[in-house]
């Protein structure tokens, strides 16, 4: 068990993780906006987390309806084509009169009953697929509202030498505030990534798995970013 624990993220510790980091931005910067942005993410993570059974259990019944549903196409398809067949060999060997409009109706029925299986045995896929990015569509604008809080922390503004404009803004924070700050932005920014890993865990379907990975790398740059701003903060 513990091996297969080290396997795989495991939601609940995800969730913890970011519960943690958000009660540690309240506590300092109480009267910034970047702590909604980490209770919003808390929301998210609770809802993989406790939502992780729930929709396996969902996607079960879904692929089970669908095989059924397949089955029962099958069959359909199967007996209506038997019986075609036995009432054109009723009518007598007169092949131009029944045999071409039986061959017609049974390439229009195996057509109709390939549609119906296809649409079915791809059903449970898309339904996961339309709830997975939904929520990675969530966490990416998550990361975009992380990178817009850190977008105007300019360290430059610290150096004595710097000369403001009209225009210029004022972080309202002092060296060691902004090097926390920013190093709060790092943070989200990583367990946005994780958050959507553990999207990975739930669906082997290429759409989710590319758009997690254009998330992770996404949030690695923002990230990045951020590490120079508090390699260039004054000492």
């Amino acid at each position: 068990m513990g091996k297969r624990r080290m396997e795989r993220l495991d939601p609940g510790l995800v969730h913890a993780t970011v519960v943690r980091l958000a009660d540690r931005i309240r506590a300092r910067f109480p009267e910034r906006h970047l702590g909604h942005v980490a209770d919003e993410l808390v929301t998210i993570a609770k809802k993989i987390d406790h939502e992780g059974d729930g929709a396996r259990r969902r996607l079960h019944r879904v692929t089970y309806a669908a095989r059924l549903g397949s089955v029962l196409i099958l069959a359909a398809t199967s007996i209506l084509l038997l019986l075609a067949v036995r009432d054109a060999i009723r009518h007598g060997p007169d092949t131009t009169i029944e045999w071409v409009p039986l061959i017609e109706s049974m390439i229009n029925d195996l057509v109709f009953a390939g549609i119906a299986l296809f649409f079915l045995r791809a059903w449970p896929e898309r339904i996961e697929r339309g709830r997975l990015l939904a929520t990675l569509h969530r966490l990416r604008s998550l990361a975009h509202i992380v990178d817009m809080h850190q977008l105007t922390k300019d360290p430059e503004r610290l150096r004595p030498d710097f000369v403001p404009t009209s225009h210029s803004v004022d972080p309202g924070l002092g060296r060691d505030d902004l090097e926390h700050y920013l190093d709060y932005c790092s943070e989200l920014l990583s367990l946005i990534g994780k958050v959507a890993a553990l999207c990975a865990e739930e669906s082997e379907d290429a759409l989710v798995l590319d758009t997690i990975s254009t998330i992770e790398t996404m949030t690695t740059g923002m990230s990045g970013k951020i590490w120079q701003k508090i390699s260039l903060l004054p000492n």
